[in-house]
C-alpha cells in the first residue's frame, strides 16, 4: 500500500506524540530563523545534513531493485489471470501517470517557481542538460553489462531495467521463483524499517540544511517554494477536471462520483494517506455495483502504480530543482525527467518516504546533488495532502474505466467457465 505520509517512527515522548510532518515543519522554521539570525552558524550546519543524504542515498538501490522487482513480478502474475484487465490496467496506469508528469514539466516551464534562487553547486553538475544526453548511448545503457556492476556504481536507469526483466521472469517462472520472492519480501521489509529510521531524522536534516540554504538565498527561497506549492496545486486542479471529463465520458454523473467517494477523498486530503482510505474505497466502488473481484483487482493495484498526483509533483519539483541549480532544460532534458519519472514512480509506490526515494533516484540521473531534497521537504506536506487526494480520486477513474473496457468480458468469460463446469 502506497504510504504517502510517513507514521510513527519510534520514538518516544514529544516526538512520539506529534506527527512526523509538524516535526519537519519545526525543522523548516528553526532553520529559516537561524538562516536568517546566525548566518555564520547556518553555513556551519551544512554538512549536519549530510548524514541524511547519505543515508537516502544508501537506500536507493536495494529499495528500488526489490519494489521495483516485486511490483512488476505481482502484475506479472495478474496478467496471467485476469488477461485482458491486467493488460489494460498496465496501458491506463502508464498513460494517466504520463500525463500527470507532462502537466508538470509544462507548469513549470510556464511558470518557473525557482526564478530568483541559485543554489550553490556542490559537485560538477553539467550547465545544459541536453548536450549530457546521448540518446543513442541512453538506449544503449538501458541494459547493463553486468547488473551487480550497475548496482554498485548507482546506475539507477540500467538498475531498473534489470528489476522490470527480473521481475517479468520471475512471474512466469511459476513455482519456481517463490523461494526468490520471499527473499526479496525480507529485503523490502528491511528496506521499509531503514527507511522509518532514516525518514525520523529529517526535522533536523532539515532544519541544518534550509539554515544553510537561507544564509545564502535570504527570502527568495521562501518565495520560491510558496510558488512551487502554488503550482503544484494548479496542476492538481487541471489532473482532477481531466478525470472529471473522463468519467463523463465513460457514462457516469461526475458530480454523483464526486459525492459517493467524498469520504475517501477526505480522508486522504486530511491524512496525505492513501492507505487509510483503501477499506472504505473498495467498500464505496462495490456498492455502485462493480463487482468486487474487479475492484479488489484494480484498486490495490492502482495504489502501487497509478499515483498520478505523486508523479505531477516528482516531475515539478525536478525540474524546480534543476532550474534553481541554473540548469539548461530543454526538450532532451524534459524528455529524461519524463522517462525516469515514469518509472521510478512505478518502483517506490510502496515504501513511506516514497517521495524523497524517487526524488533521489531523479536528481541522480540527472546529475543533481542529492541534497536538493532536503530544500523542499519542510513544505512537502502542504503538497502531499493534495496530491494524495489526486491519487485516490484517479484510480477511481481508472477502476471505472477498466471495469467498462475489461471488467465486464473479465465477468461474462468466468460465468460462462462457471456454466460450462457446472454442466
Amino acid at each position: 500500500m502506497v504510504l504517502e505520509h510517513e507514521h510513527d517512527t519510534g520514538s518516544t515522548g514529544f516526538m512520539k506524540s506529534t506527527p512526523l510532518w509538524i516535526q519537519i515543519f519545526v525543522g523548516l522554521i528553526l532553520g529559516i530563523v537561524v538562516g536568517f539570525a546566525w548566518p555564520a552558524l547556518g553555513n556551519a550546519l551544512a554538512p549536519v545534513g549530510t548524514f541524511f543524504i547519505k543515508a537516502i542515498k544508501m537506500l536507493v538501490i536495494p529499495l528500488v531493485f526489490s519494489a521495483v522487482t516485486l511490483g512488476i513480478y505481482t502484475m506479472g502474475s495478474d496478467l496471467k489471470q485476469l488477461g485482458r484487465l491486467g493488460l489494460i490496467a498496465f496501458i491506463w496506469f502508464y498513460v494517466a501517470t504520463g500525463i500527470s508528469i507532462v502537466i508538470g514539466i509544462s507548469l513549470n516551464e510556464i511558470f518557473h517557481p525557482a526564478a530568483g534562487i541559485v543554489l550553490a553547486k556542490t559537485g560538477a553538475i553539467p550547465q545544459n542538460l541536453s548536450t549530457s544526453v546521448n540518446w543513442v548511448n541512453f538506449f544503449l545503457d538501458l541494459i547493463p553489462d553486468n547488473a551487480l556492476f550497475a548496482m554498485a556504481n548507482q546506475k539507477i536507469i540500467p538498475t531498473l531495467f534489470f528489476a522490470i526483466c527480473f521481475g517479468l521472469s520471475l512471474a512466469k517462472a511459476g513455482e519456481a521463483s517463490k523461494p526468490v520472492v520471499k527473499i526479496l519480501e525480507g529485503v523490502l521489509g528491511a528496506m521499509f524499517k531503514m527507511t522509518q529510521g532514516i525518514v525520523a531524522t529529517a526535522p533536523v536534516a532539515v532544519a541544518a540544511i534550509i539554515a544553510w540554504v537561507i544564509a545564502s538565498q535570504g527570502v527568495a527561497l521562501l518565495i520560491a517554494m510558496a510558488k512551487l506549492v502554488g503550482t503544484l496545486y494548479i496542476g492538481l486542479i487541471i489532473v482532477a477536471v481531466i478525470f472529471l471529463v473522463i468519467v463523463k465520458a465513460l457514462g457516469y454523473p461526475p458530480i454523483d462520483t464526486i459525492k459517493k467517494i467524498m469520504e475517501p477523498l477526505l480522508l486522504a486530503f486530511t491524512t496525505a494517506s492513501s492507505e487509510v482510505t483503501l477499506p472504505v474505497h473498495m467498500r464505496i466502488l462495490e456498492s455502485t455495483g462493480i463487482p468486487r473481484k474487479i475492484v479488489s483487482f484494480v484498486l490495490p493495484l492502482g495504489y502501487s502504480f497509478n499515483l498520478d498526483g505523486a508523479a505531477l509533483y516528482q516531475a515539478l519539483a525536478t525540474c524546480f530543482l534543476a532550474e534553481a541549480y541554473g540548469l539548461e532544460l530543454t526538450l532532451p532534458s524534459l524528455l529524461t525527467i519524463l522517462v525516469t519519472t515514469l518509472i521510478a514512480n512505478k518502483g517506490t509506490a510502496n515504501v513511506p518516504g516514497a517521495s524523497l526515494v524517487v526524488l533521489a533516484v531523479l536528481l541522480t540521473s540527472i546529475g543533481l546533488p542529492v541534497e536538493a531534497i532536503a530544500i523542499i521537504a519542510g513544505v512537502d506536506r502542504f503538497g502531499d495532502m493534495g496530491r494524495t487526494t489526486i491519487n485516490v480520486f484517479g484510480n477511481t477513474v481508472a477502476t471505472l474505466a477498466l471495469y467498462k473496457w475489461g471488467g465486464k468480458a473479465v465477468e461474462e468469460a468466468a460465468a460462462a467457465e462457471a456454466a460450462g463446469l457446472n454442466g
